[in-house]
Parts: C-alpha cells; structure tokens; sequence
C-alpha cells in the first residue's frame, strides 16, 4: 500500500530483520504455471496465517509479525493478484487457490487474518471450508460494505491517481511508502495487471454475504479503523451485528491498513485473541 512522501519507514527497518529470519518458500498451484505465490514461515505455536489487500504484500505485515511471531506461527500468503487471469482472477479464483494452499500445506486448523480483500477471502473460507478455519480476524475486510478504490480506474493509471487512492487507505499519509507507490505504479502500467485489478474489484464488490455472515461459527476479532474510508465504520458494526462470535475492537487515528498504522495495538489485540482460543476462553 503507500505513497509519495516519505523516505525509509520503520517497516522497512522491520523487514531486514523479522522478515530476514523467516523459513521461505514458493508454493504453485499449477505445476504447468510459472505464477507462484511467495510464502514467509516464522515462529511455533498456533498456525496464524496472514492475506493480503489487492495492492498489499507479505512485508505490510512485518510490524505486527515482528511483535507476535515469539509466541504464534506466522505464515505469510502472497499471492501474485494483479497476475491472475482468467477463472483466478476473481474472489472465487483467489479463495480457492488459497484454500488448496491450505489444504496443501497446513496440518491443522488455522487463524486467518484477512485486510481488506484478504479478510473476504478469509470470510469465505470461513463460510465454504470451516473445518480449515480456527479463528477469523478481519481488518478493514471487503464482503459487505466497501468504497472501492478503483471506481474510476484508467487502464494506465497515473502516478498521481494512484498516490491520490492509495493515500485513502491511511490516516496519516506519513505511512505511505515510495517503494509501494513505484511497485503498484509500474504494476498497473501493465494493461493486464489493470485489467486484473479491475476484475479483482469489481468481483469482490458483487460478492456481497449479505445474511450468509450469520452462518459464520469461527470466533471472530474485528480490528477497524475509526477512520477508515473503503470500509467505513458501518462495515465493522455489520459483521458484529451479523457473526455470533465475534468481538469488535476500534483503532483511533487509523485507517484502512491499521497493521502498518497501529501495529502495537493489532498485536495485543491479536495475541490476546490467540490466548482466548488456545484456552477455550472465546463463548457463543
């Protein structure tokens, strides 16, 4: 996710270091396929896996894995989203590739943590493959109310729209990274990565659960930002309201990635979550 401002963020310092000691591998799910997802494997303990937004990465992560990865196994899914085509390229596509991963790769039921498009998958991995799911925590997640970022995407997007819609996703814009805005700039430069993004979208924006979240029985943390714009406050408020076991804490001064904004608070908020689950301590 970033932008046009600042130099080198603490991020970046966490990613040569937490990052840089993780167990790393290539997962694919088509062996006649060059396209291949970038997995991080760090830490022991209760499987915690982390997905991504549309324009994130595993590294958006690296704050709050720094702080949790002691005392959880944390497992970074990337998935190359802008370079799906075809059937993949979809919320469907992305859920079902990331359910063969876990299938695949995972013995044990295992926590998701889903920002934005990530938390959609999770929440319909959660709904389609329960026995995988042992916790939900959604982060700004699409699959009920969302303002897309690219409602008025060109198929070669300027640097100035993109440093525009992707400063949307913070608070304080001092988070935006030069790195990301060069990455996503020259990502959808590439007609098809613009295409993909736009099919991504507008997937995730028909996939609207509706009442199906009620069917949801994984306990379920809610991390949201007060001042999140793509998924408004009402979003956080409707997943209570609708999943049983659910439990909703707010960030203030924060805004769609809460991660990279408030990573101290999604760690407590994550690790005690853990501690709930591991003890049986989350209830109907």
């Amino acid at each position: 996710m970033e932008a046009p401002l600042s130099a080198v963020s603490s991020l970046s310092a966490v990613s040569q270091g937490v990052l840089s000691r993780a167990r790393t591998s290539i997962w694919r799910w088509d062996p006649t396929e060059d396209l291949s997802a970038n997995v991080l494997d760090l830490g022991t303990g209760m499987p915690v896996v982390f997905l991504h937004g549309l324009v994130g990465l595993n590294e958006h992560w690296d704050a709050v894995v720094e702080r949790v990865n002691n005392r959880v196994r944390c497992v970074l899914f990337q998935l190359p989203l802008l370079q799906l085509r075809r059937d993949d390229c979809s919320i469907h596509g992305a859920t079902r590739l990331t359910e063969q991963f876990l299938r695949e790769t995972m013995n044990e039921p295992v926590v998701l943590v889903g920002n934005s498009f990530g938390g959609h998958v999770a929440l319909r991995l959660a709904l389609e493959a329960p026995e995988l799911v042992r916790g939900l925590v959604l982060a700004g997640s699409s699959g009920l109310i969302e303002k897309s970022m690219v409602s008025d995407i060109q198929l070669r997007p300027s640097r100035e729209w993109l440093s525009r819609k992707i400063g949307e996703l913070f608070y304080d814009q001092c988070h935006m990274r030069e790195a990301d805005l060069d990455r996503a700039f020259k990502e959808l430069s590439d007609r098809g990565g613009a295409r993909a993004m736009v099919k991504l979208s507008r997937s995730a924006r028909r996939d609207h659960l509706g009442e199906r979240i009620g069917e949801i029985a994984a306990p379920t943390l809610l991390i949201w930002g007060k001042q999140d714009i793509v998924t408004p406050p009402e979003a956080a408020e409707g997943f209570k309201r609708m999943i049983r076991r659910s439990k909703l804490v707010w960030f203030d001064r924060c805004g769609h990635a809460p991660m990279i904004e408030q990573p101290d608070q999604f760690a407590e908020a994550l690790l005690a979550f853990s501690d709930e689950l591991r003890t049986g301590g989350v209830r109907a």
